[in-house]
């Protein structure tokens, strides 16, 4: 006989599951078991325990002391499944990474050195994360305990927390039991690796469009439960201000909650390069256009406070004459100027990552035919048109040339183009070639590779587009929805003013307008769209995987869509409703 509804057994498993995988993560940390207990656990639980008191004795309104123990027992869940987690965020880089991993190791493995040189090569290169790591323990395995290489990597295929890379361990410690040399193995493993690779961000990408729905359906809420707490109080009597605070911060707390799963779902695809001692006239220009964004923001701070006290060299009605919203639009402004530097910086480094799979590739086959140096091979390269990338491989060909270190000058074309791929791929091949790999073979591989990144990261940027178009067209919504409440409540609270009743009769009775501290509300409301302005632009900027600066933009843009629906809104209701 079928049954409906949930099965209590599954439930119970899954439970039980689910409790067993974050048993197994405290195995795994780095710290013991006991000092984690001891360390992080105990004083979340006495925290927990203090808010529980805290609730009992503070002397405030029950909706105000109610979130003080969910608190305390959000600080004791995350404390309790922070070790899962972090086996979840390594498991995600080793995913994000594992391609740029493999193909290095390939080419390391084409050249003239010890495989396990090649593990100790990659254990030390830090942007690997999770899978530097990994390398690091089976060398250990090998030096210390004396494991031969292909039981080193059994034995950590069964403990890494990644699938993918277990079944690549798994396979590669058995060819190299088997007697296959290393660099054939993983040649032919790229195929795998690179689909491997291409579902794994496309599944990334999949999980935001499902975000964006859920994403949608609990904003609308959320805009309707506020709705709700700004409208009902004339009518119920309750404190409208206490129930907007108490709506505005699930609001806040809501959209954390995605900013934090769109960080944790989107892959992680670096576009800048990754190195904080190099400083070109590129950095330059970023601090000077963030120094004169800063400078106006405070002329403007300084200039509208001398205006409302009446100071020259502003005169009062200039501050009478501005709409209040646009107090909080106006003094961020000046953040468009770094955001369209760095915006405009970042779509030439998109250029340059096109051009350089065919460079590089162009690069590879010239040397192998020619058998000649790279500097001589460049000399005919420079002279082709590579788009956004000719004028730094030129300037590459120069610094080689004149006999300056390869090594530096590969380092220093990689800074020079600001991308993150050419870092990764450039720093590959120029100690592929310099160990004795063939450059034929390192260009097509390359390249390859890069292809294939590209690909995803322009299905990324198409999902990228529809996520801004949501974020834009919710935030327009929601600004309209806040302040047509509260433009409503405004009308019926000057109306009821002038209300005639009976003797025996009160407006208080009726309706609550007294309740009310407009200028309050609306400065919580303009609040709220500061608010969702930043979150919303720093959840593009994880969409997109860019700049952090890149959100400076949005955030601007997104300020002034919230204001300017806010001010229009207040302004047309209110005409509309004292007309009708």
């Amino acid at each position: 006989m079928s049954t409906s509804g949930t099965n209590p057994g599954a439930t119970k498993g899954n439970l039980l599951l689910g409790a067993r995988a974050i048993i197994d993560s405290y195995e795994e940390m780095d710290m013991p078991m006991e000092r984690y207990l001891l360390l992080v656990i105990a004083p979340a639980a006495s925290f927990f325990v203090f808010t529980l008191v805290a609730t009992i004795q503070v002397p405030l309104p029950l909706v105000l002391r109610l979130p003080i123990p969910a608190l305390g027992f959000l600080g004791v869940i995350a404390a309790v499944i922070y070790p899962k987690l972090a086996q979840n965020r390594a498991k995600a880089a080793i995913g994000d990474r594992l391609h740029l991993f493999v193909t290095h190791m390939t080419i390391l493995s084409t050249t003239n050195i010890d495989r396990v040189v090649v593990f100790r090569k990659l254990a030390n290169e830090q942007e690997y994360g999770p899978l530097a790591d990994e390398m690091r323990r089976i060398v250990e395995l090998v030096d210390t305990w004396n494991q031969s290489l292909d039981d080193a990597c059994r034995m950590r295929a069964r403990q890494v927390p990644n699938d993918a890379l277990g079944d690549f361990l798994e396979r590669l410690a058995y060819t190299l039991n088997a007697g296959q040399e290393l660099g054939d193995f993983l040649l032919a493993e790229q195929d795998m690796i690179i689909r491997n690779y291409v579902t794994h961000y496309q599944s990334s990408l999949d999980n935001l469009e499902v975000l964006k729905d859920l994403y949608l359906s609990m904003i609308l809420s959320m805009t309707f439960a506020l709705v709700f707490a700004v409208v009902l109080p004339i009518l119920t009597g309750s404190n409208p201000t206490v129930m907007v605070a108490a709506v505005i911060m699930m609001f806040f707390v809501v959209q954390l909650g995605f900013l934090y799963a769109v960080r944790v779902m989107t892959p992680n695809d670096p576009v800048w390069y990754q190195d904080d001692d190099k400083r070109l006239p590129y950095d330059f220009r970023v601090v000077a256009s963030l120094a004169i964004a800063i400078v106006l923001m405070l002329l403007i701070v300084i200039l509208a406070v001398l205006s409302a006290l009446g100071i020259p060299p502003l005169p009062p009605s200039i501050h009478a004459s501005i709409p209040l919203p646009f107090y909080v639009a106006i003094p961020i402004t000046p953040l468009l100027i770094p955001g369209i530097v760095i915006r405009r910086e970042e779509q030439r480094i998109r250029s340059r990552d096109e051009e350089f799979a065919s460079f590089i590739r162009a690069l590879g086959a010239s040397e192998s035919v020619k058998q000649s140096t790279t500097s001589n091979v460049l000399s005919t390269l420079r002279t082709r048109d590579f788009g956004a990338l000719t004028e730094t491989i030129d300037n590459l060909y120069k610094r080689l040339n004149i006999r300056i270190d390869t090594l530096w000058a590969w380092d220093y074309f990689a800074a020079e183009s600001h991308s993150f791929l050419i870092q990764k791929f450039s720093e590959m091949y120029v100690v592929g070639r310099e160990m004795g790999g063939d450059p034929k073979v390192l260009g097509e591989l390359i390249s390859k590779n890069l292809s294939e990144v590209l690909q995803l990261r322009e299905q990324r940027a198409q999902s990228t587009v529809t996520f801004v178009g949501l974020l834009y067209g919710i935030t327009a919504a929601a600004a309209f929805a806040f302040f047509i409440g509260l433009e409503v409540v405004n009308v019926l609270t000057e109306m009821s003013a002038g209300i005639q009743t009976p003797d025996n009769m009160a407006v208080g009775n009726i309706i609550y307008p007294d309740i009310y501290n407009i200028p309050l509300i609306e400065f919580l409301l303009i609040l709220l769209v500061l608010l969702n302005a930043m979150l919303s632009s720093l959840m593009i900027r994880s969409a997109d995987g860019g700049n952090s600066a890149n959100a400076y933009m949005h955030f601007v843009f997104l300020t002034w869509i919230g204001a300017t629906v806010g001010w229009f809104t207040r302004t047309m209701i209110g005409v509309f409703l004292q007309v009708g």
